[in-house]
């Protein structure tokens, strides 16, 4: 039984000039909607109504993508029209959000709006929408948005009940050196290899996992669940390897194997300025590789945004039916 070596991301090809012409039209729109104010409601309706005018073969590309993500569980789209001479310098301050309309925040909630709905944790980076990811000082080793070390592979906020089912990535700028490189893992990519008795360990609520750090609950965990649920030829994945703790020795030792498969056949991609990544968050993990941050203004700057097909699941959990979970 041989696994496939690690491959780069496939992609479409490149949105035509027109089409990116009309793409950047649509977030410029956006800036002065709702005062700007990224948070507020009418902002986000008003992306939500600007999806309509996105580019057909983009809606098309979106849309397959929602109804099924394919063996690899993620989709990148690159030149979307990121004004990079318009960028102000990368922020380094732990807890960073835009808060402020921009080109980049208007292509990445009017993308979300093309998936779901997007959301927010009002315990991680206060609630925001779109969310820096940036290197902070004194954060190399952190496991989670602000670290320069390689980051494990995970599902995004694995230990949360809801969980986005997307994560959207989109680069601002990328690290010095040219090395940061986003990686991915597939649980239909490696299903065929899990053998009847790992299976059958990984279906089983034999794991808890903790929270991020960026979520300030040090020391809590869920209530026991699996890793896999769901079909038993297209499971949905919850797993965070940093998190994620095996409760039994055959949970410990299926975890092992799960982690093994995913370093075998992941698949990295080096972002630059104007690319998508967009992770189904139900049945693919992601990380990133190490790099070394300078903390000069012109650091790895990505904006992050999180997505719900089904927004009504967590309405208990949203005051007024917005789009901020508090709980």
């Amino acid at each position: 039984m041989r696994v496939t070596e690690p491959m780069d991301v496939i992609c479409p090809p490149s949105p035509h000039p027109a089409d990116t012409a009309a793409l950047e039209s649509v977030a410029r729109r956006l800036i002065t909607t709702a005062s700007g104010d990224i948070d507020d409601g009418k902002w986000v309706d008003a992306a939500r109504s600007g999806w309509e005018d996105v580019p057909a073969a983009l809606r098309r590309t979106i849309h397959d993508f929602r109804r099924h993500s394919g063996p690899d569980g993620h989709l990148l789209l690159r030149g979307l029209p990121v004004p990079v001479d318009e960028l102000p310098e990368t922020p380094s301050v732990s807890g960073s959000v835009q808060l402020e309309a921009s080109v980049p925040a208007g292509l990445l909630v009017t993308m979300a709006c093309g998936l779901g709905e997007p959301f927010a944790f009002l315990a991680e980076k206060s609630g925001a929408l779109v969310q820096d990811v940036v290197p902070v000082p004194g954060n190399e080793s952190f496991q989670g948005n602000e670290g320069s070390v390689k980051l494990t592979f995970h599902n995004e906020n694995a230990f949360h009940e809801h969980r986005p089912d997307y994560v959207l990535l989109l680069c601002l700028r990328q690290d010095h050196e040219g090395v940061a490189g986003l990686r991915t893992a597939c649980i239909r990519s490696v299903l065929p290899y899990l053998d009847p008795v790992t299976l059958r360990a990984l279906f089983a609520e034999e794991f808890v996992t903790s929270p991020p750090p960026s979520f300030g609950t040090a020391g809590c965990s869920t209530r026991p669940h699996p890793v896999l649920s769901g079909a038993s030829d297209d499971p949905d994945l919850r797993v965070d390897f940093a998190a994620t703790q095996p409760l039994t020795a055959h949970a410990a030792s299926a975890l092992r194997r799960l982690e093994e498969l995913f370093e075998l056949t992941a698949a990295t991609v080096l972002l630059r300025p104007g690319d998508m990544a967009i992770v189904d968050n139900r049945v693919a993990v992601h990380g990133r590789t190490a790099f070394q941050p300078h903390y000069d203004g012109r650091d790895r700057w990505l904006q992050r945004t999180f997505v719900s097909v089904d927004l009504r699941r967590c309405r208990a959990l949203r005051p007024d039916d917005g789009h901020v979970l508090v709980g």
